[in-house]
């Protein structure tokens, strides 16, 4: 009787020692496939790591600090929050993705920051659907490249998407919503330290450096947009001088210290014109330093991008591990064979739509490299159908995106999200499939 007490007291950790045990003792270490795959797991942290983290996570970061050292909670709640003009909360956050060039993951400490800032459920679901899914650049690509039929729907259905989901989100979580307003209906209008247009600039000018930062190049040489991405790391250079003015000027950071990082910068860009990376490294990390070794706003600044990034930074890190397990990279293979992902995604039924929004939803796609994937797919018979639910779910969406959610607004609410989108992506796609 005491051994069955014992084992009753301590099953939870027995069975999980047990299936660790067994997950060990099985290893498939040495077969070709599953080497394959833990290969294609660690070559896509190292791809995530090189592309993205420095030029779009790290200006996430510092751009979500900001809104939560700068950007009063009552700013946000007057056009975001619980008790906004409703038609307008969601217009600003259904359209603001246009402007972004962001990945699910990007999108994250952004979202984080409005919706820590007291934005409502509704149209902060708005914008981190949107955020992904609307930016320009992948509608026009996805128009050039897919046909200017896919592309529109994609941009309706991304628009539409982002408003019916944050409304039936708002609509579920209604009592939440309600507490949350009249709580905020409480909150006293805070002192104002700087004129709304400094603000705006102020935004304006980060959002300009993770544009052009990432800028992708144009398949037209010909196109302004292949003219923009040919200048992109001057435009990006001019935005960062800007950038250091109105730290001096307005942030109010000491000057000699900004002058210094700017000049080092500049320095080590000129040293490496073939790895921009480097430079923009030094100066962020640069950032950082100087903004930790300030007072008031300046360090809550630091302090809040910090945060984010300790709390984001591991989970996403995970999610891209596991994502890169089971489906590789574009072009390679992860544990799950990529034929049978051709051959689940061919036609225009309700299954394949359903399996290509979930295969969308769990694959990771970076800025744009939804397309080309998208483009071998239909080569190799994937329907019109499926396509476009894989527009839908995939750039929202992701495992790391997931993961991070889950912390970010707990497991409820993620896995309702995650849901709705799943199942908006497929009777859209299933419909679109059947009219062309």
């Amino acid at each position: 009787m005491k051994i069955v007490k014992y084992i009753k007291s301590e099953y939870k950790y027995i069975l999980l020692l047990s299936i660790g045990f067994a997950a060990a003792y099985f290893l498939p270490v040495g077969h070709t496939k599953f080497n394959n795959a833990v290969i294609e797991s660690f070559a896509l942290v190292k791809w995530y790591a090189r592309e993205h983290v420095i030029l779009c996570l790290i200006p996430a970061f510092y751009i979500a600090g900001a809104i939560g050292a700068f950007v009063s909670s009552k700013s946000v709640m007057k056009y975001l929050g619980a008790n906004a003009n409703k038609f307008l909360a969601y217009s600003v956050a259904s359209v603001s993705g246009a402007i972004l060039t962001v990945c699910s993951c990007t999108v994250l400490p952004i979202f984080g920051g409005i919706w820590k800032m007291g934005a409502g459920l509704g149209p902060a679901i708005a914008f981190l659907y949107s955020g992904p899914a609307i930016n320009v650049l992948a509608i026009i690509l996805t128009a050039r490249v897919l046909g200017i039929e896919l592309g529109l729907a994609r941009t309706i259905g991304a628009i539409l998407f982002g408003v019916v989901i944050g409304l039936i989100m708002h609509l579920i979580y209604r009592k939440e919503e309600q507490i949350k307003a009249e709580a905020q209906m409480q909150i006293d209008e805070p002192e104002v330290n700087r004129p709304l247009w400094q603000v705006a600039i102020y935004f304006a000018v980060m959002i300009a450096i993770l544009i052009f930062a990432n800028w992708g190049e144009s398949p037209d040489t010909e196109s302004f947009w292949y003219l923009v991405w040919k200048y992109k790391w001057r435009i990006t250079a001019v935005s960062g001088l800007i950038f250091c003015y109105i730290l001096i000027k307005w942030i109010k950071l000491k000057p000699l210290p900004v002058i210094i990082l700017g000049a080092v910068t500049s320095i080590i860009a000129l040293l490496f014109p073939n790895n921009p990376s480097v430079a923009f490294l030094v100066g962020s990390l640069g950032l950082g330093c100087i903004l930790i070794s300030s007072d008031g706003e300046a360090r809550e600044w630091g302090e809040t991008s910090y945060n984010f990034a300790k709390q984001i930074f591991p989970l996403l890190f995970i999610g891209v591990l596991v994502t890169g397990f089971l489906f590789g990279r574009p072009g390679s293979e992860g544990i799950i064979p990529e034929r049978i992902v051709q051959n689940l995604v061919g036609g225009d039924s309700l299954f394949s739509n359903f399996f290509s929004s979930i295969f969308g939803a769990f694959m990771y796609f970076a800025t744009l490299t939804e397309v080309p994937i998208l483009q071998g797919l239909i080569g190799s018979g994937m329907g019109k159908g499926p396509a476009l639910a894989l527009l839908l779910a995939g750039p929202a969406l992701s495992l790391p995106n997931m993961i991070v959610l889950q912390k970010l607004m707990g497991g409820g609410k993620t896995f309702l999200y995650v849901t709705l989108v799943v199942i908006f992506a497929t009777m859209t796609g299933f419909i679109y499939g059947k009219i062309f």
